[in-house]
């Protein structure tokens, strides 16, 4: 199988790469660009721990060819936020304590990255179906609720109950 040259923007960074036809978004994150924030659950799209921004898209990366993302912008969980310091979100799920073992919370918090800025006064009821496509198997989603909840305050400055 001949390979493709890749290039693509990950977290304000230019990266190039050759791969082939075949190799994940996600393997190309971690294995060529060491960027293992972004994990691998079910490989199917279902679980939602790959999630990504692809052109401040959310998208899971397990069911996209990095050469489908040649000549995008794409955001992983570790870009959000400047090195050393937390994203608002981020900050939240710590604060909430929105995580437990921690496989999900890197899908989770770009998904809610998404979310908010579409929806940055959510309902419950709209996070919860913001949600729905992020599995958790730990937390019982209520700390992770409470963290969109929190997220969605400061980025509006309002004080986080």
């Amino acid at each position: 199988m001949s390979e493709l040259p890749v290039r693509m923007i990950v977290n304000g960074e230019s990266r190039r790469g050759v791969v082939e036809p075949r190799k994940t978004l996600a393997d190309f994150l971690r294995e060529d660009c060491a960027l293992t924030g972004t994990h691998l659950g079910c490989e199917h799209g279902v679980c939602g721990a790959c999630t990504v921004l692809v052109d401040d898209v959310a998208v899971r990366s397990c069911l996209l060819f990095a050469v489908q993302a040649d000549g995008a912008r794409v955001t992983t969980v570790e870009g959000l936020a400047e090195p050393g310091t937390l994203s608002p979100v981020q900050e939240a799920f710590r604060a909430e304590h929105g995580l437990q073992c921690g496989f999900c919370t890197p899908g989770f918090v770009v998904s809610v990255h998404a979310f908010l800025a579409a929806n940055p006064r959510p309902s419950v009821t709209e996070i919860r179906e913001a949600l729905s496509g992020n599995l958790c198997r730990c937390t019982g989603y209520q700390g992770i609720i409470r963290a969109v909840e929190r997220a969605a305050a400061t980025m509006a400055g309002d004080q986080p109950s």
